[in-house]
């Protein structure tokens, strides 16, 4: 590995992603370290602000506010690549989904059965429990008063927790991180039922604050899409049902941008309806 890598003191990852997959994104983190021969942390991102003022190198980001970030003139941040997740309806592409769900002896049987449910989202600036799910009313026709009552939960898991103690009738939740709950607890799939799929959508990047060495940046790159090539690496991705990371470029964003376009535009302002 280049000298200038070595001499590099350590590399701040920090995930702004759901703490179900925090041990993954550890291990990741981890890996990347010893792959280029750099010390490395992991920390809970608090602010996006962190990327741009030193206080994070890497962060694991929603996508949607990685578009937001690349419409500022000066964006702080690059992409480096995106998570593949295991199953067969992901074709092996960086992609994942909005599974809406509900309690698995709720009424509901489809999206548009959902007129007038208490709906749960997690926040406003989430792209699969927010904004995708805003897009989906507009291409159904239908207007921002659809759902009865929404209420902000503050998390995937959060919704999750609402519906399935019936305080939500429904909620639309991260794929990928609904996968890895359902395999690990097989009693979950019993409390739920999923009624709707929503996208795909581009998943998930992990980005690198532009600041930093080219010769870093490549080299961080290089460890993340290839360490599924490396037996032991493979079977730590794989708990996070990780099957390996593909570089991304900016235009496969451009699906997250298009809909983020049509829901600024709706009734209800720039922040959408809720």
């Amino acid at each position: 590995m280049d000298d200038d890598l070595h001499n590099t003191a350590s590399i701040r990852f920090a995930t702004f992603l759901s703490p179900i997959l925090y041990a993954a994104y550890e291990y990741i983190a981890w890996y990347v370290g010893e792959t280029i021969g750099c010390a490395t942390s992991l920390s809970v991102g608090q602010s996006f602000e962190e990327l741009a003022d030193g206080q994070v190198d890497v962060g694991f980001i929603c996508g949607l506010p990685y578009v937001l970030m690349a419409r500022q003139p000066s964006c702080p941040v690059e992409l480096l690549a995106a998570p593949v997740v295991r199953g067969e309806r992901y074709r092996h592409k960086p992609i994942y989904f909005s599974d809406v769900i509900v309690r698995s002896d709720s009424p509901y049987a489809s999206f548009d059965d959902l007129g007038g449910c208490v709906w749960a989202y997690n926040e406003r600036e989430s792209h699969s429990g927010c904004k995708l799910v805003c897009y989906s009313l507009l291409e159904r026709g239908k207007g921002p008063d659809y759902f009865g009552k929404t209420v902000k939960s503050g998390s995937h898991l959060s919704s999750l927790e609402m519906v399935i103690e019936g305080k939500a009738d429904a909620a639309a939740i991260d794929s990928h991180m609904l996968d890895v709950l359902c395999a690990r607890d097989e009693k979950l799939t019993a409390k739920l039922r999923v009624i709707a799929v929503l996208g795909p959508s581009s998943i998930q990047p992990v980005v690198v604050a532009k600041r930093l060495d080219k010769e870093l940046k490549r080299g961080i790159q290089e460890a993340l899409v290839t360490m599924h090539l490396d037996a032991r690496a493979a079977s730590g991705l794989h708990k996070g049902l990780i099957e390996r990371f593909a570089v991304v470029t900016d235009e496969q964003y451009d699906d997250i941008r298009g809909m983020l376009a049509q829901v600024e535009g709706w009734v209800g302002g720039p922040k959408g309806p809720w």
